[in-house]
């Protein structure tokens, strides 16, 4: 028996299984950096295998004991995949009924999975992106107001509320003193809104930096270029202590290095994620400053198998 066998959590859901996911050492990654340390915190290891998990139980959760959600209301929301996919497998766990508008240019992983716990899909412009998603939501709602519940993860502070309440504390409980920035990107910013106002509030100093892509047209998927964007209510510019801009390639890039180099197959959000952590090491060995940097792995590369209209060589 391995010395480090633990027993299995015997769960009463799969519900259940969502958040105290793990972290993972970036140790090929940060080789190359001296005195600092990468660590990745593997969100794909919800159930639901992304970090939309967390929020989506939340919101649901919580309208369902406030009753703005009941038996009798169909669930519906804005997404461009992840966050559909939590609201889908929530749905099926609770017997709760799910529509979700998204862009017709998702991948097609995303849009099987929705669909397989019996979801119903309305596809919005692709041209429009996660903008035209939010925009069609808002007229289904508008038209039948007594017919859906609008959970509005853009919206709905029970988005960083349940990374306030968990995936800061997780990241807290792992690292204590040890850690000195933290880095998430930036789509609905409830990742980095909730986190960041979590890990501010530890008695010592931890820099929260968020990452945006660079671009106004980029292909970095479910991150938002704020300037361009409807920007989420829930957004709040002064939250991070930075934001840091990163190009569709250099988070391609990471992304094939996670691959190559850690054994990690995910999504192009993360490889952001680790890009942005790697020019914050960079920076802090300028500095001859030492660091622990805790970033964040949206998801699984699984879900980006299906072609996209970026390509690191598109003509346009």
């Amino acid at each position: 028996m391995p010395r480090n066998f633990r027993r299995s959590r015997l769960l009463g859901s799969v519900l259940d299984a969502v958040g105290n996911t793990p972290a993972v050492r970036l140790d090929r990654i940060d080789a190359s950096l001296p005195g600092v340390q990468i660590y990745l915190k593997l969100e794909f290891a919800n159930p639901g295998g992304s970090v939309k998990d967390r929020p989506a139980l939340n919101m649901v959760r919580r309208a369902l004991e406030k009753g703005t959600l009941t038996s009798d209301k169909i669930l519906i929301d804005a997404t461009s995949g992840n966050t559909g996919v939590a609201y889908s497998l929530i749905g099926a766990a609770l017997g709760l009924r799910v529509q979700l508008v998204m862009p017709a240019n998702v991948t097609r992983a995303r849009k099987d999975i929705t669909q397989a716990f019996g979801t119903q899909l309305i596809y919005s412009s692709p041209m429009e992106g996660s903008d035209g998603a939010i925009v069609k939501v808002r007229e289904l709602v508008s038209r039948e107001p007594e017919k859906y519940f609008y959970c509005d993860q853009y919206s709905n502070p029970d988005n960083p509320g349940a990374h306030y309440l968990g995936t800061g504390q997780e990241i807290l409980d792992a690292f204590g003193d040890r850690i000195t920035h933290f880095v998430a990107g930036l789509g609905t910013s409830g990742t980095m809104m909730g986190t960041t106002r979590r890990l501010h509030e530890y008695h010592r100093k931890i820099e929260c930096v968020a990452v945006e892509p660079a671009e106004a047209l980029h292909g970095l998927e479910g991150l938002k270029h704020m300037a361009s964007s409807i920007k989420p209510n829930i957004y709040d510019p002064t939250v991070p202590d930075e934001i840091l801009p990163v190009t569709t390639d250099e988070g391609w890039a990471m992304t094939d290095r996670l691959g190559a180099e850690e054994g990690l197959h995910v999504g192009h959000s993360t490889g952001a994620n680790v890009a942005g952590a790697v020019k914050l090491a960079e920076r802090l060995i300028r500095d001859k400053r030492e660091g622990c940097i805790v970033a964040i792995a949206c998801d699984r590369g699984d879900r980006y198998f299906a072609p996209m209209k970026w390509e690191k060589r598109y003509t346009w």
